[in-house]
């Protein structure tokens, strides 16, 4: 391939010709080198020096990823690689493998086709890299695997030739019989992964070479030698004869498909609109003529241009002056003011960007992650991004200087826009302000960026667990009536069944869906047929369905009653915390037939009073997020890991050996885990490695629940008492 730098104008040349394009992820497990990796392939495309690479971690541009030496936002970037006398376009982004920033891969992998995924041959696959699969597959990319760090396993575990290969096998069966799981249908139409077909390739991203069988025909090289050269510690002949980045990058365009090919595919997965439409057909075939459709997936903040949405164009072309409509907005037209791409930290103006491309668009005020935008005025918006984890620890936030509260609510806006995985409640009353995210690490970034790169200083709080409220039993049915006596709402609440909570958090049932769609769907998954054609909110994973029949002016008040349910399941009454798993079923309403005396002030109360009250009559109970913890130790260190779980009110449910080390997993509450890192350093005097990942909730142990509640309620500044039903229910 022809080094050096490759200009700007050849970038854009080919992204006209969606054919050359490939749009790509790189995903794994924290700490198995993807951002070294990444800056390899750019280095090979001659965008930094080849001396930097593996050192200078380009994508981390951020400096708190440098300094922590983690990748914290997914980041972009486009380069130009040669095959078989071709030149190819590659738009990659390098995503954090830290659970605590899992919603990045989500998003990214809405905006591309394929994904290399990278295992370290010594750790091989881990929790994390199970999850970025998972999200691959359910997003319709295709993955190839890159084994790395291989001279590990042959310099510190010191394997022979012939166990060197046994090994690599055993992780490519591994990865195999993870994406059977997932997704057998796309495993058997060719997504299996295999060495002799190309699809896996193995090297050391810090030494700069790989090997694929493919590229051992071309360059002659043998598994021998791959082998010799790493025992004798002379891999930069490696380098010069079997360079990471074509071997890689050959995959890539070789096995990875090109927008037009890929769109046929994914389209029908991500979108739910009708296929014969202009902008089904032009989505589908990638047609740069068709109207404009774009999904944002990141939102940056630019000192210079401002808002900065980065986000998939699959048909249609973008240009300065170009007008989009955003979906679910007030349809108004925001008119783009500047378009481009990626190059890393810094961002390239270009006339014009047609569909198959990753697209960085400014004066785009109303889009939030997750917008469909598109030049006509009404369209099936894209399928929701549906993110694996939940929102599990609070901090409360508070300007230093009262004078930078206005700045400090404005920012905070920014932030819950760039990073939807946070859940940022701003309450202008009491000025407290609170920011849930995903973990101890998660907050910390967040709050160290609004401290350093806004330039407000803030006051946080320790962190605080996020519970969730649910009932455990049927109550019902429960009367709520409005103040002024002259309407009731009669509510029966039961536990949701797990089945369709997992049907709702997949995203295979929605209120997006047609009403038929989703009766088929809810009656499949063994829902009464009556329940699931009467469904009329969905609200976080519970279901609000109504079984009245013939009560006049019921459907000018539903509004209002959908807003007193909504109010009831922001937070619940054990300890305002938010609600979930509910079946809510409205089975009688007695209303005034004059409207004066069915308004909002009326309505909204009696219903909120209702659900409420009837929770607490259902055997209300609060869940506490667990995590799941996967601890690696030398076997004398077993006792040490083991501790700390159980320690932790914790589980363990499994153990595996593998020659003297031993893999520990379980699982343990999440207010249980604060300090876990430091304490499980000491315990093992710094020997294990470890991964926590979200587990979902569970409900808090009996004996534990009042003092719980009763801590919740003295932060919060509610009475301190248990509340009963007579309290909500007069």
């Amino acid at each position: 391939m022809a080094r050096g730098r490759k200009s700007i104008d050849r970038v854009k040349e080919l992204m006209d010709e969606p054919v050359h394009i490939r749009n790509i992820g790189i995903v794994a497990h924290i700490d198995h080198g993807k951002t070294t990796l990444s800056d390899n392939l750019l280095a090979g495309a001659g965008i930094i020096s080849e001396e930097l690479a593996g050192k200078q971690l380009f994508m981390d541009s951020d400096e708190e990823e440098q300094a922590r030496g983690i990748t914290i936002d997914a980041s972009n970037v486009s380069m130009i690689h040669e095959y078989s006398g071709q030149e190819f376009l590659i738009n990659m982004i390098d995503t954090p493998g830290h659970v605590d920033f899992g919603g990045d891969v989500t998003r990214a992998m809405r905006a591309v086709d394929g994904a290399v995924v990278l295992v370290d041959a010594v750790e091989g696959t881990m929790p994390q890299t199970e999850t970025v699969l998972r999200q691959a597959l359910k997003e319709g990319v295709r993955p190839v695997l890159f084994i790395n760090k291989v001279d590990r396993l042959i310099n510190e575990l010191k394997v022979n030739e012939m166990e060197m290969q046994i090994r690599l096998g055993k992780v490519i069966d591994k990865v195999n019989k993870l994406i059977k799981g997932m997704n057998e249908d796309a495993y058997n139409k060719g997504w299996k992964l295999d060495a002799a077909q190309g699809t896996v390739a193995f090297g050391s991203a810090l030494y700069n070479w790989g090997v694929s069988v493919p590229y051992m025909k071309k360059s002659g090289i043998s598994f021998k030698e791959v082998y010799d050269n790493c025992r004798s510690g002379d891999m930069k002949s490696l380098a010069k004869r079997s360079p990471l980045c074509d071997v890689v990058l050959d995959m890539v365009v070789r096995h990875l498909p090109n927008p037009v090919d890929a769109q046929k595919r994914r389209v029908k997965v991500i979108w739910h609109g009708n296929p014969e439409s202009p902008e089904g057909k032009a989505m589908m075939n990638c047609d740069p003529e068709g109207p404009a459709t774009m999904m944002v997936t990141d939102i940056s903040f630019d000192p210079h241009a401002g808002e900065v949405a980065t986000g998939r164009l699959f048909s249609g072309r973008l240009r300065r002056g170009t007008e989009l409509y955003v979906m679910g907005t007030a349809r108004k037209v925001n008119r783009l003011q500047q378009v481009g791409i990626f190059m890393g930290p810094t961002r390239v103006e270009v006339d014009e960007l047609v569909g198959g491309n990753i697209a960085a668009v400014t004066g785009l005020r109303d889009a939030i992650v997750g917008s469909t935008v598109t030049t006509l005025q009404d369209m099936t918006p894209f399928e929701s991004l549906k993110h694996y984890s939940e929102p599990v620890m609070t901090v409360a936030v508070e300007a230093k200087n009262m004078k930078d509260l206005p700045k400090l609510v404005e920012v905070l806006r920014q932030v819950a826009k760039e990073d939807p995985t946070l859940v940022v409640t701003i309450n202008e009353e009491t000025g407290e302000h609170l920011i849930s995210g995903m973990g101890e690490l998660h907050l910390e970034i967040i709050t160290g960026r609004i401290k350093r790169d806004k330039g407000v200083e803030i006051v946080t709080s320790p962190p605080i667990v996020v519970y969730r409220e649910t009932v455990t039993q049927k109550a019902g049915p429960v009367e709520g009536k409005s103040p002024n006596r002259h309407n009731r709402f009669y509510l029966e609440i039961e536990p949701l069944a797990d089945e369709i909570v997992s049907l709702i958090r997949s995203g295979e049932v929605s209120m997006n869906q047609t009403a038929l769609e989703r009766r088929d769907v809810l009656i499949a998954a063994g829902m009464d047929k009556e329940e699931a054609k009467n469904i009329r909110d969905i609200h976080g994973t519970n279901i609000f369905i109504d079984m009245t029949k013939g009560i006049q002016y019921l459907n000018e008040t539903m509004e209002l009653i959908l807003e007193g349910i909504h109010e009831a399941l922001a937070g619940g009454p054990l300890a305002d915390e938010p609600v979930q798993s509910l079946k809510i079923r409205l089975v009688d309403v007695k209303l005034h037939e004059d409207a004066i005396h069915r308004g909002p002030a009326q309505v909204i109360p009696a219903v909120r009073a209702a659900l409420k009250g009837g929770m607490l009559l259902a055997g209300d109970s609060l869940l506490e997020p667990i995590q799941k913890i996967q601890i690696t130790v030398p076997a004398d260190q077993m006792g040490a890991a083991t501790s700390q779980i159980q320690g932790r009110r914790g589980q363990v449910f499994d153990m595996q050996s593998e020659g003297d080390t031993m893999t520990v997993v379980g699982k343990a509450p999440v207010a249980e885990l604060f300090g876990f890192a430091g304490d499980i350093r000491s315990a093992t005097e710094g020997r294990a490695m470890w991964s926590t990942e979200f587990a979902g909730f569970e409900i808090v142990p009996s004996g534990m629940v009042r003092d719980v509640v009763t801590a919740i309620r003295k932060r919060k500044g509610l009475k301190e008492q248990m509340p009963t039903p007579s309290d909500y229910l007069a």
